[in-house]
């Protein structure tokens, strides 16, 4: 039988990008469907910003292949692929107003003038910049607004990919807040397919259809938000997306069984390592829960509250958990009203359970599971 299935619009097949001795993308492959919003997330220098600019031309791999709308644009000139890019800077023209900017590209593409101006009245109103802005020039716009016309600028030939990087960044938290959720909501009226590079976990859970997690030139993971966060694949995901406790300890010789200190831990599902190989627990800060006294629940503990500290709508405390190696520390995070409910404050005993089904199980550095 025919197979009948589409080719992604995006595909990115085993990129490698070394700079001297130093690689910058190592093997990446992905697949980017049409009309989706795709985040690439990552610590600085983790590669992200080196692959969106190959997708764009600005860079040559040393290896591996892009194709994009079932054509293969590797070795394309910038000048003949189908994207709009918005950079960090903005990069707006100083001389030009803020509607020349908008139409710059229609403009060399010989477009005629009234379809330049129907084109420059959508995007304005799209990305809600009052009609007197137009004559403005970008040292008159605030950074938001600037950014406002970087976006409409890209998107004004209607090209079959947006490319962003970082692009809010350089702002203030309040509006790269406000302006993240316009720039989704651009995105699905207009349902160009989107490579977003950030470094901000929040940014790229809040906007990203799924999220690619990249560190040292390769995919840790690529998920929805939800299970990138709920099911982080290795430590590094773990750790780098959200807040959360390690533990170190042992495989038991039950299935479900851990090892932390003098205390044996049961997971929700068996962490298929050998018995007493060295692992680490993971749980995040919210999973705990508190005030479970119920000595017949797994994962009941008895704990003391070494540190508290009040963030508005929920505490942070640290506890020190009975039986756990001198030093390590759980760090569990409880909304206001709990905490008062419960009378706690630094010296306060409480009972505490780690949920098995919340906890996470991965090999200590350099093992592996059975």
């Amino acid at each position: 039988m025919e197979d009948t299935r589409r080719e992604p619009y995006l595909r990115l097949m085993h990129l490698t990008k070394t700079y001297g001795d130093l690689v910058a993308v190592d093997d990446l492959s992905l697949d980017v469907e049409e009309g989706e919003f795709v985040c690439l997330l990552g610590p600085s220098g983790c590669g992200k910003t080196t692959t969106l600019r190959i997708i764009a031309g600005l860079e040559q791999p040393n290896a591996g292949e892009i194709r994009q709308g079932g054509k293969e644009i590797t070795r394309l000139p910038v000048r003949e692929r189908d994207f709009g890019i918005v950079f960090q800077s903005f990069a707006l023209f100083p001389n030009l107003t803020a509607e020349q900017n908008i139409a710059y590209g229609l403009v060399n593409e010989g477009w005629a003038k009234g379809d330049i101006e129907a084109r420059v009245d959508r995007l304005m109103a799209l990305m809600d910049l009052p009609d007197d802005y137009r004559s403005k020039y970008p040292s008159q716009l605030s950074g938001g607004e600037q950014q406002r016309v970087a976006l409409a600028r890209a998107l004004a030939p209607s090209p079959g990919l947006l490319l962003l990087d970082e692009p809010l960044s350089s702002l203030d938290a309040k509006v790269r807040v406000a302006l993240r959720l316009e720039i989704k909501h651009m995105q699905q009226a207009i349902g160009v397919t989107t490579i977003h590079v950030t470094h901000d976990q929040e940014e790229a859970l809040a906007i990203g259809d799924r999220v690619v997690v990249m560190n040292q030139g390769h995919i840790e993971q690529v998920a929805s938000p939800v299970d990138l966060y709920c099911s982080p694949r290795t430590p590094f995901v773990a750790d780098f997306v959200g807040i959360t406790n390690f533990l170190r300890g042992y495989a038991g010789p039950g299935p479900d069984e851990v090892r932390c200190g003098s205390l044996t831990l049961h997971c929700g599902s068996p962490h298929g390592f050998a018995t007493d190989a060295p692992v680490r627990l993971s749980i995040r800060p919210e999973d705990a829960r508190l005030g479970v006294a119920d000595p017949a629940t797994l994962n009941a503990l008895h704990a003391e509250v070494e540190d508290i500290e009040f963030l508005g709508s929920f505490y942070r405390l640290r506890l020190q958990v009975d039986g756990l190696d001198e030093g390590a520390r759980v760090m569990v995070e409880a909304s206001t009203n709990r905490v008062r409910d419960l009378s706690l404050r630094q010296g306060s005993d409480l009972a505490v359970q780690l949920p098995p089904s919340l906890l996470r199980v991965y090999p200590a550095e350099g093992g592996a599971r059975r």
